[in-house]
């Protein structure tokens, strides 16, 4: 299996490259950046087959600056762009990475046109939506991150509360990554039995944790500069799922037509099966009244923001 990561250059792009070479179902990894930053994904390669060497892992991995390597994937990892730095809106760091966005998207759906698209650069939903347009290629090949990280935090953080191992909480946040994200309460699980059924579930400050969920990538990036690790086996999760046709129900952002509260012409994290063939169905999901209104909200916000990136561009 080939994977492609577009940015590898980057505190993300790098990070991911390595999980993925770390997976028995990777067989060629292409580590792709501009030209100017070819040097480091060069090193990066360098610094991965050393590391490997010591698991005993082979994977053949080729680091470059030309988007016909790129050829014969089957995923392809963006996620070139910018980081949002302080005092920037959140257009002022849409629209610049919507242009980036757009051109790779074109240039993969020419060079890798059967390849499945995994989008990570933010804001997410909004970039997931413009690959989609640029690259006409299928809505189930193009997938964002959406909200798999946020997932992956909110299960930690409720583990922590109620003194359990993470592997038994289930648990799902969906809707926008970003402000109007929405956490499943009424369907989480602990070795399934429901949340509110557990004796200290008083004490559960749910408003609490969703802010520490919203707030999670801030703080990691206020300490250290850049979140690495948490994304990169997020990203890793998707794609081996992806590959070894795994089935597993991941909430990604997808483009919704009507699938879920009749919500159609947006990309948004909701729950969906993920296959070899990409996104192999959105799952039709019920909430309680307070997550569908929260649900219906960030749909709103999002296809509204969209439309005015598109517009912008």
């Amino acid at each position: 299996m080939k994977v492609s990561v577009i940015g590898a250059s980057g505190k993300v792009g790098s990070a991911s490259a390595f999980c993925l070479a770390e997976e028995n179902s990777v067989e060629e990894l292409v580590l792709f950046s501009r030209k100017k930053s070819l040097n480091r994904t060069i090193g990066e390669s360098m610094d991965m087959y050393d590391a490997l060497a010591a698991k005993d892992v082979h994977v053949d991995i080729k680091s470059t600056c030309n988007m016909e390597d790129v050829s014969d994937s089957d995923v392809v990892v963006l996620t070139s762009g910018m980081a949002r730095k302080p005092g920037m809106s959140r257009l002022d760091l849409a629209i610049p990475n919507a242009r980036v966005i757009s051109g790779y998207a074109q240039a993969i759906s020419k060079y890798a046109p059967e390849s499945i698209m995994l989008v990570v650069t933010n804001p997410v939903d909004v970039m997931t939506h413009v690959a989609l347009e640029a690259s006409e290629m299928d809505k189930n090949k193009v997938l964002g991150l959406g909200n798999h990280l946020d997932s992956l935090r909110l299960k930690t953080f409720i583990a922590r509360h109620f003194n359990i191992n993470v592997s038994e909480v289930r648990s799902r946040v969906i809707g926008e990554h970003g402000e109007n994200m929405v956490p499943l309460i009424s369907s989480t699980s602990i070795g399934g039995i429901l949340l509110k059924y557990f004796s200290n579930y008083d004490t559960f400050d749910i408003q609490r944790m969703v802010d520490r969920v919203k707030n999670a990538g801030t703080e990691v990036i206020n300490r250290k500069g850049a979140t690495e690790y948490g994304p990169a086996f997020a990203i890793s999760n998707i794609v081996t799922t992806i590959l070894n046709n795994e089935k597993r129900i991941l909430t990604v952002s997808a483009y919704l037509d009507g699938e879920i509260e009749d919500i159609e012409g947006v990309c948004l994290g909701v729950p969906a099966k993920i296959g070899r063939s990409g996104i192999e169905e959105i799952i039709s999901i019920k909430m309680d009244e307070n997550e569908t209104e929260a649900f219906i909200k960030a749909a709103d916000v999002v296809k509204n923001f969209t439309q005015e990136v598109l517009r912008s561009m």
